[in-house]
């Protein structure tokens, strides 16, 4: 395979050079990202929009998934996929990565924005690769397959995702957690706690019970 363009990531392009595919198919594998990065922003987009590229995208990685398994050495069959193979075409994904991982030696481990290069190896950023799994995963369901034979939803797969997260996110110093939403005051604590402020307040204001007694008994 000479080259197989950008499935994921913005700005990255990847080629097989192990596989022999014929070149002009290369051209019509390439991301859709790539072109997002440098359309501006438009404020006529709309869902059917977003949903076609969506869909372009999914077709686009299917397509070279395929590719992928009939140049495979020995060529594989859809029906004969499994995890362990889609692993194999996730870890052979990252030499055309854009996304420098440290090791753990480096002295830019764990800094998020390194003052200088170092030669760390490039990778597939773990997003790309979550988004990617998660295109492939709908399309093999779309094309006839069972949701339980899924090789894309396979739990090594998904244990592979985890570790690729993990690993990057310890060695380029950026937290994948989502954060905590504060949640709002509901209306019913907001009105009994002000109900309980006037109360308090009302005690502190002075009697004048006896003195109005006195008054109208004289």
């Amino acid at each position: 395979m000479d080259m197989i363009p950008q499935l994921m990531e913005g700005s990255s392009a990847y080629g097989v050079t192990n596989l022999n595919i014929i070149s002009n198919n290369s051209s019509s594998v390439t991301g859709a990202t790539a072109g997002e990065a440098t359309q501006p922003p438009s404020s006529s987009s709309s869902p059917s929009v977003n949903s076609s590229r969506y869909e372009n995208q999914k077709r686009r990685d299917w397509n070279t998934f395929g590719q992928y398994l009939r140049n495979h050495r020995p060529p594989l069959s859809l029906s004969r996929c499994s995890g362990a193979h889609v692993l194999e075409f996730l870890r052979y994904l990252d030499q055309f990565g854009k996304t420098k991982v440290h090791t753990n030696v480096c002295h830019f481990y764990g800094h998020p924005n390194p003052p200088a290069p170092c030669p760390c190896p490039l990778r597939q950023a773990w997003g790309s690769l979550d988004a990617l799994i998660g295109r492939l995963r709908a399309a093999f369901e779309e094309n006839g397959g069972k949701p339980e034979t899924n090789p894309f939803g396979a739990r090594a797969v998904r244990l592979y995702l985890r570790e690729v997260r993990d690993m990057q996110s310890k060695a380029r110093g950026v937290s994948y957690e989502k954060k905590k939403r504060k949640r709002p005051l509901l209306p019913s604590s907001a009105s009994s706690s002000s109900a309980v402020a006037s109360h308090q307040q009302f005690q502190m204001l002075p009697s004048t019970t006896s003195t109005t007694q006195l008054k109208f008994e004289k």
